[in-house]
């Protein structure tokens, strides 16, 4: 899994709040290449990370304005849960 920038918050709880004015989910990337679909986030959103997780993998339980998890299958196809700020 590639690193990712330190847990930015602020004082927001919700993805929403984390991103004014920016998108905070991708539904439109199911499916997609993971590559891809990190590279249309981060162009989406400036403010995020797009960080790759092969299928099974863990992942931080934690609420991040700065991070999207991209969960993928063994092909490289975006899976569900849909990306989204958090």
């Amino acid at each position: 899994m590639n690193p990712y920038p330190p847990c930015a918050n602020g004082s927001c709880t919700d993805h929403a709040c984390c991103t004014p004015g920016y998108k905070y989910r991708w539904p439109n990337t199911l499916g997609m290449d993971g590559e891809k679909a990190k590279r249309i986030i981060e162009k989406d959103n400036p403010l995020v990370t797009g960080v790759i997780v092969p299928d099974g993998n863990y992942v931080i339980d934690n609420f991040c304005c700065n991070r999207v998890w991209i969960f993928v299958n063994k092909q490289g196809k975006v899976i569900l849960p849909v990306p989204m700020v958090g």
